[in-house]
Protein backbone atom coordinates (compact mmCIF):
# COMPACT_ATOMS: atom_id res chain seq x y z
CA UNK A 1 0.00 0.00 0.00
CA UNK A 2 1.69 3.19 -1.20
CA UNK A 3 -0.27 5.51 1.11
CA UNK A 4 -3.24 5.25 3.42
CA UNK A 5 -6.48 6.28 1.67
CA UNK A 6 -8.71 8.99 3.08
CA UNK A 7 -12.00 7.66 4.41
CA UNK A 8 -15.30 9.22 3.37
CA UNK A 9 -18.00 8.24 5.87
CA UNK A 10 -21.44 7.85 4.29
CA UNK A 11 -24.23 9.82 5.97
CA UNK A 12 -27.56 9.23 4.24
CA UNK A 13 -30.21 11.72 5.33
CA UNK A 14 -32.80 9.93 3.24
CA UNK A 15 -36.00 7.94 3.57
CA UNK A 16 -35.13 5.10 1.20
CA UNK A 17 -31.40 4.42 0.92
CA UNK A 18 -30.84 0.73 0.21
CA UNK A 19 -28.73 0.12 3.32
CA UNK A 20 -30.07 2.44 6.02
CA UNK A 21 -33.05 4.31 4.59
CA UNK A 22 -34.90 6.40 7.16
CA UNK A 23 -32.48 5.79 10.05
CA UNK A 24 -30.87 9.23 9.81
CA UNK A 25 -33.58 11.33 8.20
CA UNK A 26 -34.30 13.01 11.54
CA UNK A 27 -31.69 15.76 12.04
CA UNK A 28 -30.85 14.66 15.59
CA UNK A 29 -30.18 11.12 14.40
CA UNK A 30 -28.17 12.41 11.45
CA UNK A 31 -25.99 14.60 13.66
CA UNK A 32 -25.39 11.76 16.10
CA UNK A 33 -24.42 9.42 13.29
CA UNK A 34 -22.17 12.01 11.68
CA UNK A 35 -20.32 12.47 14.95
CA UNK A 36 -19.96 8.71 15.30
CA UNK A 37 -18.57 8.38 11.78
CA UNK A 38 -15.95 11.00 12.64
CA UNK A 39 -15.11 9.25 15.90
CA UNK A 40 -14.77 6.00 13.96
CA UNK A 41 -12.12 7.40 11.67
CA UNK A 42 -13.89 9.18 8.80
CA UNK A 43 -11.80 12.04 7.43
CA UNK A 44 -14.72 13.45 5.41
CA UNK A 45 -18.49 13.14 5.85
CA UNK A 46 -20.20 12.46 2.52
CA UNK A 47 -23.76 13.63 3.14
CA UNK A 48 -26.47 12.55 0.72
CA UNK A 49 -29.97 14.07 0.87
CA UNK A 50 -31.44 11.68 -1.73
CA UNK A 51 -31.00 8.04 -2.67
CA UNK A 52 -29.68 6.93 -6.05
CA UNK A 53 -30.41 3.19 -6.18
CA UNK A 54 -32.76 1.85 -8.90
CA UNK A 55 -35.86 1.89 -6.70
CA UNK A 56 -35.32 5.29 -5.11
CA UNK A 57 -37.96 8.02 -5.18
CA UNK A 58 -37.10 11.45 -6.58
CA UNK A 59 -36.43 14.26 -4.11
CA UNK A 60 -36.76 17.93 -5.04
CA UNK A 61 -33.81 20.28 -4.71
CA UNK A 62 -35.85 22.28 -2.19
CA UNK A 63 -36.23 19.20 0.00
CA UNK A 64 -32.56 18.27 -0.41
CA UNK A 65 -31.49 21.71 0.78
CA UNK A 66 -33.90 21.53 3.71
CA UNK A 67 -32.40 18.23 4.82
CA UNK A 68 -28.84 19.43 4.40
CA UNK A 69 -29.42 22.77 6.13
CA UNK A 70 -30.29 20.99 9.35
CA UNK A 71 -26.99 19.12 9.59
CA UNK A 72 -24.20 20.57 7.40
CA UNK A 73 -23.58 23.85 9.30
CA UNK A 74 -23.62 22.09 12.68
CA UNK A 75 -21.16 19.39 11.64
CA UNK A 76 -18.88 21.95 10.01
CA UNK A 77 -18.87 24.01 13.21
CA UNK A 78 -17.75 20.84 15.00
CA UNK A 79 -14.79 20.48 12.67
CA UNK A 80 -16.10 18.10 10.01
CA UNK A 81 -14.95 18.28 6.42
CA UNK A 82 -18.17 17.90 4.44
CA UNK A 83 -18.88 16.47 1.01
CA UNK A 84 -22.38 16.97 -0.40
CA UNK A 85 -23.60 14.09 -2.57
CA UNK A 86 -26.12 15.43 -5.09
CA UNK A 87 -26.54 15.77 -8.84
CA UNK A 88 -29.02 18.66 -8.64
CA UNK A 89 -27.50 21.98 -9.64
CA UNK A 90 -29.61 24.03 -7.24
CA UNK A 91 -28.47 21.90 -4.31
CA UNK A 92 -24.85 22.09 -5.46
CA UNK A 93 -25.13 25.88 -5.69
CA UNK A 94 -26.40 25.98 -2.11
CA UNK A 95 -23.58 23.69 -0.98
CA UNK A 96 -20.99 26.05 -2.46
CA UNK A 97 -22.42 28.88 -0.36
CA UNK A 98 -21.69 26.71 2.69
CA UNK A 99 -18.03 26.33 1.69
CA UNK A 100 -18.17 22.54 1.67
CA UNK A 101 -14.92 20.72 0.98
CA UNK A 102 -16.31 18.50 -1.79
CA UNK A 103 -19.19 18.19 -4.20
CA UNK A 104 -19.91 14.58 -5.16
CA UNK A 105 -22.00 14.15 -8.32
CA UNK A 106 -23.13 10.74 -9.62
CA UNK A 107 -23.81 12.39 -12.98
CA UNK A 108 -20.25 13.69 -13.14
CA UNK A 109 -21.34 17.35 -13.35
CA UNK A 110 -23.41 17.03 -16.50
CA UNK A 111 -24.82 20.59 -16.30
CA UNK A 112 -22.37 22.62 -18.38
CA UNK A 113 -24.24 25.85 -17.62
CA UNK A 114 -22.98 25.48 -14.02
CA UNK A 115 -19.32 25.20 -14.98
CA UNK A 116 -18.51 28.93 -14.63
CA UNK A 117 -19.70 28.81 -11.01
CA UNK A 118 -17.74 25.62 -10.39
CA UNK A 119 -14.66 27.31 -11.80
CA UNK A 120 -15.01 30.21 -9.36
CA UNK A 121 -15.44 27.90 -6.36
CA UNK A 122 -12.78 26.11 -4.32
CA UNK A 123 -14.54 22.82 -3.47
CA UNK A 124 -13.02 19.67 -4.90
CA UNK A 125 -15.23 17.83 -7.34
CA UNK A 126 -15.84 14.08 -7.15
CA UNK A 127 -16.71 13.39 -10.77
CA UNK A 128 -18.47 10.04 -11.03
CA UNK A 129 -19.00 7.98 -14.16
CA UNK A 130 -22.18 5.99 -14.72
CA UNK A 131 -23.49 4.14 -17.73
CA UNK A 132 -26.82 5.92 -17.16
CA UNK A 133 -25.31 9.35 -17.71
CA UNK A 134 -28.22 11.13 -16.05
CA UNK A 135 -30.23 10.37 -12.93
CA UNK A 136 -30.09 7.47 -10.46
CA UNK A 137 -28.86 3.97 -11.15
CA UNK A 138 -30.97 1.56 -13.18
CA UNK A 139 -30.71 -2.17 -13.82
CA UNK A 140 -29.38 -1.67 -17.32
CA UNK A 141 -26.98 -4.16 -18.85
CA UNK A 142 -23.37 -3.00 -19.18
CA UNK A 143 -22.17 -1.75 -22.55
CA UNK A 144 -20.11 -4.09 -24.72
CA UNK A 145 -16.35 -3.96 -24.60
CA UNK A 146 -13.84 -3.01 -21.93
CA UNK A 147 -15.43 -1.14 -19.02
CA UNK A 148 -12.09 0.47 -18.14
CA UNK A 149 -11.91 1.88 -21.66
CA UNK A 150 -15.56 2.99 -21.46
CA UNK A 151 -14.85 4.78 -18.17
CA UNK A 152 -11.70 6.33 -19.62
CA UNK A 153 -13.52 7.77 -22.61
CA UNK A 154 -16.03 9.41 -20.28
CA UNK A 155 -13.33 11.05 -18.17
CA UNK A 156 -11.31 12.20 -21.15
CA UNK A 157 -14.37 14.12 -22.32
CA UNK A 158 -15.70 15.32 -18.95
CA UNK A 159 -12.39 16.37 -17.45
CA UNK A 160 -11.58 18.15 -20.70
CA UNK A 161 -14.85 20.10 -20.58
CA UNK A 162 -14.41 21.06 -16.92
CA UNK A 163 -10.82 22.18 -17.41
CA UNK A 164 -11.75 24.17 -20.52
CA UNK A 165 -14.30 26.01 -18.35
CA UNK A 166 -11.62 26.93 -15.83
CA UNK A 167 -11.83 24.13 -13.23
CA UNK A 168 -8.24 23.30 -12.32
CA UNK A 169 -7.18 19.68 -12.53
CA UNK A 170 -5.99 19.79 -8.90
CA UNK A 171 -9.65 19.99 -7.83
CA UNK A 172 -10.80 16.88 -9.71
CA UNK A 173 -11.39 13.46 -8.17
CA UNK A 174 -12.18 10.42 -10.33
CA UNK A 175 -14.92 8.00 -9.25
CA UNK A 176 -15.47 5.29 -11.89
CA UNK A 177 -18.79 4.21 -10.39
CA UNK A 178 -19.65 0.80 -8.98
CA UNK A 179 -22.50 -1.68 -8.90
CA UNK A 180 -25.58 -0.75 -10.91
CA UNK A 181 -23.79 2.38 -12.11
CA UNK A 182 -21.66 0.03 -14.23
CA UNK A 183 -24.34 -2.52 -15.08
CA UNK A 184 -26.55 -5.27 -13.70
CA UNK A 185 -23.74 -7.82 -13.40
CA UNK A 186 -20.73 -8.05 -11.04
CA UNK A 187 -18.10 -8.36 -13.79
CA UNK A 188 -17.88 -4.67 -14.83
CA UNK A 189 -17.30 -3.60 -11.21
CA UNK A 190 -14.65 -6.29 -10.75
CA UNK A 191 -12.92 -5.22 -13.96
CA UNK A 192 -12.81 -1.57 -12.86
CA UNK A 193 -11.49 -2.48 -9.40
CA UNK A 194 -8.72 -4.52 -11.03
CA UNK A 195 -8.08 -1.59 -13.39
CA UNK A 196 -7.52 1.07 -10.73
CA UNK A 197 -3.82 1.25 -11.59
CA UNK A 198 -4.61 1.84 -15.26
CA UNK A 199 -7.01 4.67 -14.43
CA UNK A 200 -4.49 6.32 -12.10
CA UNK A 201 -1.82 6.15 -14.79
CA UNK A 202 -4.12 7.53 -17.48
CA UNK A 203 -5.51 10.48 -15.53
CA UNK A 204 -3.08 11.27 -12.69
CA UNK A 205 -5.81 12.52 -10.34
CA UNK A 206 -7.01 11.12 -7.00
CA UNK A 207 -9.31 8.09 -7.29
CA UNK A 208 -12.31 7.51 -5.04
CA UNK A 209 -13.96 4.08 -4.85
CA UNK A 210 -17.28 3.26 -3.18
CA UNK A 211 -18.02 -0.47 -2.90
CA UNK A 212 -19.64 -0.39 0.53
CA UNK A 213 -22.52 -2.89 0.81
CA UNK A 214 -22.97 -2.86 -2.97
CA UNK A 215 -25.27 -5.42 -4.56
CA UNK A 216 -22.55 -6.95 -6.74
CA UNK A 217 -20.55 -7.87 -3.62
CA UNK A 218 -23.64 -9.28 -1.92
CA UNK A 219 -24.40 -11.34 -5.00
CA UNK A 220 -20.88 -12.75 -5.17
CA UNK A 221 -20.79 -13.52 -1.44
CA UNK A 222 -24.40 -14.74 -1.25
CA UNK A 223 -25.23 -12.39 1.59
CA UNK A 224 -27.66 -9.61 2.55
CA UNK A 225 -27.07 -5.93 3.30
CA UNK A 226 -26.92 -6.47 7.04
CA UNK A 227 -24.24 -9.15 6.79
CA UNK A 228 -22.10 -7.67 4.01
CA UNK A 229 -19.38 -6.14 6.19
CA UNK A 230 -16.78 -8.81 5.42
CA UNK A 231 -17.39 -8.68 1.68
CA UNK A 232 -17.20 -4.89 1.77
CA UNK A 233 -13.96 -4.85 3.75
CA UNK A 234 -12.29 -7.39 1.44
CA UNK A 235 -13.03 -5.24 -1.60
CA UNK A 236 -12.03 -2.02 0.17
CA UNK A 237 -8.66 -3.44 1.22
CA UNK A 238 -8.03 -4.67 -2.33
CA UNK A 239 -8.66 -1.17 -3.69
CA UNK A 240 -6.39 0.30 -1.02
CA UNK A 241 -3.52 -1.98 -2.03
CA UNK A 242 -4.22 -1.07 -5.67
CA UNK A 243 -3.56 2.59 -4.87
CA UNK A 244 -6.92 4.33 -4.51
CA UNK A 245 -6.73 7.64 -2.69
CA UNK A 246 -10.21 7.78 -1.13
CA UNK A 247 -12.64 5.10 0.00
CA UNK A 248 -16.29 5.93 0.62
CA UNK A 249 -17.78 3.60 3.21
CA UNK A 250 -20.65 3.05 5.62
CA UNK A 251 -18.32 1.61 8.27
CA UNK A 252 -15.17 3.67 8.72
CA UNK A 253 -14.12 1.96 11.96
CA UNK A 254 -13.56 -1.46 10.44
CA UNK A 255 -11.73 0.09 7.49
CA UNK A 256 -9.57 2.42 9.60
CA UNK A 257 -8.57 -0.41 11.96
CA UNK A 258 -7.78 -2.74 9.06
CA UNK A 259 -5.69 -0.12 7.27
CA UNK A 260 -3.77 0.55 10.49
CA UNK A 261 -2.90 -3.13 10.96
CA UNK A 262 -2.09 -3.53 7.26
CA UNK A 263 0.28 -0.58 7.56
CA UNK A 264 2.10 -2.12 10.51
CA UNK A 265 2.46 -5.47 8.75
CA UNK A 266 3.64 -3.86 5.54
CA UNK A 267 6.35 -1.91 7.33
CA UNK A 268 8.52 -5.01 7.69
Amino acid sequence: MKSTPSIFGILNITSDSFSDGGKYLDPAAALAHGRQLMADGAHVLDIGPASSHPDSAPVSAEEEIKRLSAVVPVLQEEGALVSVDTFQTETQRWALTQNVAYLNDIQGFADESFYPELAEASAKLVVMHSIQGRGPATRAAPPAGSMVDHVSRFFEERFGALEKAGVTRERLVLDPGMGFFLGNQPEPSLEVIRGVGTLKERFDVPLLISVSRKSFLRKLAGTEVGSSAAATLAAELFTATAGVDMIRTHEPRQLADSLAIWGHLSAY
